[in-house]
């Protein structure tokens, strides 16, 4: 398979930001107390939003693969950081120490097979993956419904 590249134009108004990715759209905002206008999440809580989206995708499609009984699945996702590496203090990094992962997945499958679908889906989802390189500890918890 060829190596696909994934492109997205933006412009800006303040700290709200329009994103058109093909023929989507993306608003990315900071609220008011932060100096924006709250017209969208802000860009710390889309990323938990790509990767639970990320998961679900690589989710479904290794159910396929290992032939799963995947209904559906939801996630409830947690990222914490210090803001002082926001606001460029020396030696704190800017982005999530810890994401913390927590998954209900409805199906007719045993915990173990639970557990299987969850270790190959973050082994190939482009998300969990690019986290878990930036050294952020990532604790998932994944539950049959």
């Amino acid at each position: 398979m060829a190596e696909q590249t994934f492109q997205i134009t933006s412009n800006s108004n303040g700290m709200k930001t329009s994103i058109e990715a093909g023929k989507h759209s993306i608003t990315i905002d900071e609220p008011a107390s932060m100096g924006g206008t709250d017209q969208g999440a802000d860009p710390l809580s889309t990323l938990l939003g790509s990767l639970a989206g990320c998961e679900t995708v690589i989710a479904n499609m290794v159910a396929k693969e290992i032939d799963f009984d995947l209904q559906d699945i939801s996630f409830d996702i947690k990222g914490s950081l210090d803001p002082r590496g926001l606001m460029g203090t020396e030696g704190i990094r800017p982005y999530f120490q810890t994401v913390e992962i927590h998954a209900t997945v409805n199906t007719s499958e045993s915990r173990e097979r639970v557990q299987e679908l969850q270790r190959i889906t973050d082994e190939r989802c482009p998300v969990y993956t690019t986290l878990a390189a930036a050294d952020v500890e990532l604790i998932a918890n994944w539950e049959k419904a």
